[in-house]
């Protein structure tokens, strides 16, 4: 046994050797002007590009140095092995003979694994939920940061994802990138209950299934069906993935399968499938120790000529009958297929999908990290699994997770791009900008396309089930954070919020509010990311944002520095039915005053907060610094009021309101500080809606630092006479789609 081992040892060495000096010749040879033709095959042609000599020689270059990686791969594993005899796994080979998947694939004329630089990729991901659909951007980011070919994500979703990730991609607007939706729910549909035959039976919910994954992990299995039937091949890939390297890297291994093999899988690296985990540990059949799912690379057409469909489900009914459930979902029914025809698999260098499992051997799959490409956090515990080289792989994540997305704009130089109309109108926008305007970067900000992740968190309500049902809708940025909890123990109901935040400061506010245990225990609270970019900051976007995705018939319009009254949710639902708003035109006004103090004993009704207000510990709201702006809510008339009175609309005024959520959207020309508040209002009364003021409402703002935008706006002469002009522009607008009846507008602020 000894003398086979050296013997074994010598031929790889050798092996190795020779692989090394062949590369070296392969270069030396490629850099002599007339001795490159002797590398290229006679079926190029006898006179080929300049460019195509290159790649070929390139390609030749890579494919002998990922030989002699899976050599240097399998010499460690025999120098670890000994005399054991225990089995050997990680290498790109076909079943027992590791040059096996090489000699397959060579012919008269070898296949050129290369891919053009403006090929098409297509990647198919299985994303549900809001959780999963936090974790796919990284994952995205991942590849996009590497790429070099257009690509085409394909996402089997939920409802909640498709409508999260196809606003985060319209949003992001990344040139070469088309995206695609397919709906899960299609897949998943229950059985028919008998005598009833469905139509469209169900493709995987008669499936049982142990993992954490539920019903989604086992979409992968229906992707024949699922995807396009002129699509021929496709990389799936788990959302729990980190690529390390460029696709098209994964993608040119297509090229490298033999005439009957159908998918390509890395081996399992835990001993899950050899049984020995644990007593009466009784996993799915599998050919060795099986292999793992996290990255699939599929030829669909040749799976469809094969029956796929058929040959899964026949699989897992003969295999259900025993082991009654699957425990790692599709991977399971993968393994038990290619258990019962191992033809069908391709076997991917273990580098390809580095596993982070909480039983992995996965170090003894390579012996620098930075040789590995892929990294799959597909341990329950994610960050936290244990590996000795984690800290690394844990550092290669937060770089994505983190990483500015906005930076993975770039155009991909060569490749003629599909037109986008959105991007083609923005572009054309832009390019229409006078840069000599004084007031360049206000419009330049006005026309900035920000990315928007919807609904960062888990977000649960049922909509629509009260007709007076009504949201509070605010904007923040991360120096407002504290904020928060505050709101949470004054108002009860339904929240919405766009968030000003950069890719890691959007991290920090997870980690906030996963720790807290006010917000962690609300789910009716709807996070909206607006990513930053520019230097104003955006505020009638965020408003816009927030707003359009309330989920109410009403919403309560305010800023995230005001704490509403206790039971003021109670209050405008039973408001909102006593004055019949559904069949009004009409905007309830919640009084607004404000105190000096950062710490306020916060008045339970309106009695002590006149109190408070006739000692001086209350203010009306701005009524020294602005008092235009809040002073038409009458506030002398609302000491005493016990039903809403109608107050008539004035120049600036900007009150806080309750409206159907159908009501116009906030005029995003105005950004920063100043008007975005007061046009909303004019607006409004320009559709002849009623203002009212409520008797037994209020708000009271807290005390804290003055913005940026603020301080601007005080100290540039600039910045007021750009925005004089963006008023003048405005009432221009407002007079072309309302006529005479905008005409009072400009004529009070002419007599202001």
């Amino acid at each position: 046994m000894l003398r086979s081992w050296r013997v074994k040892l010598k031929l790889l060495l050798a092996t190795v050797t020779l692989a090394i000096l062949l590369s070296w010749l392969y270069l030396f040879v490629g850099s002599l002007e007339y001795g490159r033709f002797l590398l290229l095959p006679p079926c190029l042609g006898e006179q080929p590009s300049r460019d195509l000599e290159r790649e070929v020689l390139a390609s030749q270059v890579r494919r002998v140095e990922e030989e002699n990686q899976q050599l240097r791969l399998q010499l460690s594993q025999v120098q670890a092995e000994g005399s054991d005899g225990s089995p050997q796994w990680g290498v790109s080979a076909e079943d027992g003979d590791p040059a096996a998947g090489e000699r397959s694939n060579r012919t008269a004329c070898p296949k050129q694994w290369m891919v053009h630089k403006c090929e098409l990729l297509h990647v198919a991901i299985v994303c549900a939920g809001h959780n999963a659909s936090r974790d796919v951007v990284t994952l995205v980011k991942s590849i996009l940061f590497h790429r070099k070919n257009p690509l085409h994500f394909h996402f089997i979703t939920d409802s909640v994802a498709h409508q999260i990730l196809q606003t985060l991609f319209q949003s992001w607007m990344v040139p070469s990138v088309h995206v695609s939706f397919y709906n899960a729910d299609d897949l998943k549909a229950g059985a028919c209950p008998p005598p009833l035959t469905c139509p469209n039976p169900p493709e995987v919910s008669w499936i049982p299934n142990k993992h954490y994954s539920g019903i989604y992990g086992l979409m992968k299995l229906t992707l024949t069906k699922a995807l396009p039937s002129n699509l021929s091949k496709v990389i799936v890939l788990d959302t729990d993935i980190t690529f390390a390297t460029d696709i098209a890297e994964l993608w040119a291994v297509f090229g490298k399968f033999s005439d009957k093999q159908v998918i390509g899988l890395v081996e399992n690296q835990s001993d899950w499938y050899l049984g020995n985990l644990w007593k009466n540990h009784k996993p799915w059949p599998a050919l060795g120790r099986g292999f793992n799912t996290g990255v699939i690379l599929l030829l669909l057409d040749r799976l469809r000529h094969l029956g796929w469909e058929q040959m899964w489900k026949q699989t897992a009914e003969r295999e259900l009958m025993n082991l009654l459930s699957t425990s790692l979902a599709d991977q399971d029914i993968f393994n038990a297929v290619i258990k019962q025809d191992p033809a069908l698999v391709y076997r991917l260098p273990c580098f390809w999908n580095v596993q982070l499992s909480d039983h992995t051997r996965s170090e003894q799959c390579y012996s620098e990290v930075s040789d590995l490409k892929v990294i799959h956090w597909n341990s329950p515990k994610k960050l936290r699994v244990k590996n000795k080289h984690v800290e690394f792989f844990r550092n290669l994540y937060l770089t994505f997770l983190e990483y500015d997305g906005n930076l993975l704009r770039r155009e991909l130089f060569g490749c003629a791009s599909l037109p986008s109309p959105p991007s083609d109108q923005l572009q054309q926008a832009l390019e229409e900008l006078d840069e000599d305007d004084p007031c360049y970067d206000f419009r330049r900000q006005h026309l900035t396309q920000h990315r928007i992740h919807l609904f960062f968190l888990q977000y649960e309500f049922l909509a629509f089930t009260d007709p007076t049902d009504v949201t509070l809708v605010a904007q923040l940025s991360m120096d407002r954070l504290q904020m928060l909890e505050a709101i949470c123990k004054h108002w009860a109901g339904p929240i919405s919020l766009a968030l000003y935040m950069s890719d890691a400061e959007a991290q920090q506010f997870l980690r906030y509010a996963q720790a807290s245990e006010v917000l962690s225990a609300r789910h009716n609270i709807a996070y909206h990311i607006v990513y930053k970019e520019g230097q104003f900051y955006p505020i009638n976007l965020l408003r816009n944002v927030a707003l359009a995705n309330t989920q109410t018939p009403y919403v309560f319009l305010t800023d995230i520095d005001f704490l509403p009254m206790y039971g003021l949710y109670d209050y405008l639902r039973n408001s909102i039915q006593q004055l019949e708003l559904p069949q009004r035109k009409a905007a309830l006004i919640v009084p607004a005053f404000e105190t000096l103090h950062y710490r306020l004993t916060f008045p339970k009704s309106k009695a002590e907060l006149l109190s408070m207000l006739d000692m001086g510990s209350l203010y009306t709201f701005r009524y020294h610094v602005w008092p235009k702006g809040h002073a038409p809510t009458d506030y002398a008339k609302w000491r005493t009021a016990t039903v809403p009175y109608r107050v008539a609309w004035q120049p600036d005024f900007e009150p806080y309101i309750v409206v159907r959520r159908d009501c116009p959207r906030y005029d995003q020309r105005f950004v920063g500080f100043g008007w975005n508040k007061v046009s909303h209002i004019m607006e409004l009364d320009a559709q002849e809606y009623e203002l009212l003021v409520l008797p037994n409402a209020f708000m009271i703002h807290m005390p804290h630092a003055p913005s940026f935008d603020i301080s601007k706006f005080r100290l540039s002469a600039g910045y007021r006479g750009c925005l004089q002009t963006l008023r003048e522009e405005f009432h221009q607008d407002l007079s072309r789609r309302y006529g005479a009846a905008a005409l009072k507008y400009l004529t009070a602020e002419r007599n202001m």
